[in-house]
């Protein structure tokens, strides 16, 4: 899922010393950090005090941003997940359903070429550390969240009732299988792959390749 790439020119980079003035600390600022370091050591091998050292800060500052260091390769997850709510709510009333939850998913998942190779790390520590995935049942959870309620408010139903919750689960499968097929192989495009995946929501599985033999 999106991560803060697309919002910072130098990702992930260690502050050059103690000399002059310290980078200014954000949220995403850390998780890019913590990510270059997941990359290199591991996740389970790197520990939130060499996340702080790295990123310039006390261990008890680093508490102020992340609950725990299984929340920092999904940076600013919340501010994101109110993004898209509002994209969502902005989007025209007689847009079709299906064409404004892939609007939402491309442009959630949208992010500058120049930091494609660190939202990949990103995504692979997030997608395939054994030690992250429940965590991450939570995050996914949070995000099915926000399409239910919008297929809820557009179909005048609960967001908890089947439908909601199923199309949630629909388009969350969209953006996983996206990312793992990008994952494979660094000549693909991720928008290409969302797209394709999108065709679902609009057509259903009987026009698909899959469905016609």
């Amino acid at each position: 899922m999106k991560g803060p790439e697309g919002k910072l020119t130098q990702a992930g980079s260690k502050p050059a010393g103690r000399i002059g003035r310290r980078p200014s600390t954000t949220r995403d600022r850390i998780s890019n950090i913590g990510i270059e370091l997941f990359a290199e050591h591991g996740f389970e091998e790197t520990s939130v005090d060499q996340i702080a050292e790295a990123a310039g800060i006390a261990r008890r500052t680093f508490f102020r941003y992340f609950p725990s260091k299984n929340a920092v390769p999904w940076g600013d997850f919340d501010l994101h997940l109110a993004n898209m709510r509002e994209q969502l709510a902005e989007l025209p009333r007689d847009i079709p359903l299906a064409e404004g939850l892939a609007s939402a998913l491309l442009e959630f998942n949208s992010f500058s070429p120049t930091v494609a190779a660190l939202h990949r790390k990103r995504m692979e520590i997030i997608l395939q550390a054994p030690a992250l995935q429940a965590y991450s049942m939570v995050m996914y959870d949070g995000w099915r969240g926000v399409i239910a309620d919008y297929v809820a408010d557009r179909m005048g139903c609960r967001p908890g009732d089947h439908l909601p919750r199923t199309i949630g689960w629909m388009v969350l499968g969209i953006a996983l299988s996206a990312y793992e097929q990008w994952l494979t192989d660094d000549s693909l495009e991720l928008p290409d792959l969302l797209r394709a995946g999108s065709e679902v929501l609009s057509h259903g599985l009987g026009t698909s390749a899959a469905g016609r033999g």
